[in-house]
Formats: structure tokens, sequence, C-alpha cells
């Protein structure tokens, strides 16, 4: 249940999963007006039309907003590996990743993911690690369902799930 945050939500399809596990609010984000437009569609004809809001922005603009809705129970993090004009993972990853902290509570759950077959899994941690400041651990990474088969696990998508870290008292 609770508040959940899907960025770069495209059509919103962890939006509907959420709402269909129990969510009670879901927020998604994602600078193509077109593509909310389809989600809010689909969650029309799965039946929620409460609870799940739309914001056509572009992310790396619009953390005030985010932080006036925090904190948030999930946290989904699944962008572009790359849009021209918009988003290179690369580059602008790191950007996203170090507002997070500020969206947190203590039982936060994230999932992070990067679909880029030129960041191998250590890479994309350490890039979490350094740019969240020691604010979120890892806990997993989600395995590829069965009929999707893995060549090699660093150059397909890597969904790692996160949660806030806390420091010994």
């Amino acid at each position: 249940h609770g508040k959940v945050l899907n960025l770069f939500s495209y059509t919103c399809g962890f939006s509907l999963a959420a709402m269909q596990g129990g969510a009670d609010h879901v927020m998604n984000m994602d600078m193509s007006k077109g593509v909310l437009k389809v989600g809010k569609q689909n969650h029309q004809l799965n039946g929620f039309d409460k609870g799940v809001s739309y914001l056509p922005h572009d992310i790396l603009k619009s953390f005030g907003k985010l932080k006036k809705a925090a904190p948030f129970d999930l946290i989904i993090v699944d962008p572009p590996s790359f849009q021209k004009g918009s988003f290179i993972l690369t580059k602008d990853y790191q950007k996203v990743l170090r507002r997070l902290p500020e969206l947190l509570n203590q039982t936060t759950k994230l999932l992070l993911c990067a679909n880029s077959p030129e960041l191998t899994e250590d890479a994309f941690k350490a890039l979490i690690a350094e740019h969240t400041q020691g604010a979120i651990e890892f806990v997993a990474r989600l395995a590829p369902t069965a009929r999707f088969i893995e060549i090699d696990s660093d150059k397909s998508l890597k969904a790692l799930v996160y949660k806030m870290s806390h420091s010994p008292d």
C-alpha cells in the first residue's frame, strides 16, 4: 500500500501494477504528454480512475513538486537509456540519484533500473552508491522471467531493489 512515485513512467505499466497491488496513490512523471495520455487510458480501462496522478514534466527540473509530495513508500526509476536532447543515462542518472534521498522515509523501497549494455551491474551499483551518499542500500537484483534467457547479465536490463540505509546507532 502507500504512496508510489513512478519516474520516467512512459505508459504507466508500473503504476497499473502498483494500483492492482493496492497502492493508495501513484504519481507518474514523464516529460511526454502523449505517453501519459495513453497511461491514463490504460488506468481507465482497468478501472483505476482515482488515486493516480500524471505529471508531464521534465524530471530533472521538477524536484520541487516531488519534494512537496514526498515521502514515498516506493520509488521506481526506469529511464530510457538514451533520449536525444532530454536524457542520457550515463550523464543524467546521477542527477536523479542525488535528489532521491530527499523523497524517502524510513521504509521506502526503490526499484532502480538501467537498460544499458554499456553499464555493468557493478558500475551501476557504484554510480548509485556515489550519488546517493550512502542513503540507500542494495537489497537484490530482480531476476528476469524464466522465458527470457540472458546471455550476459551485465549487458541486459538491471532492475535493482534498494531500501533506506539504517546507520548503526
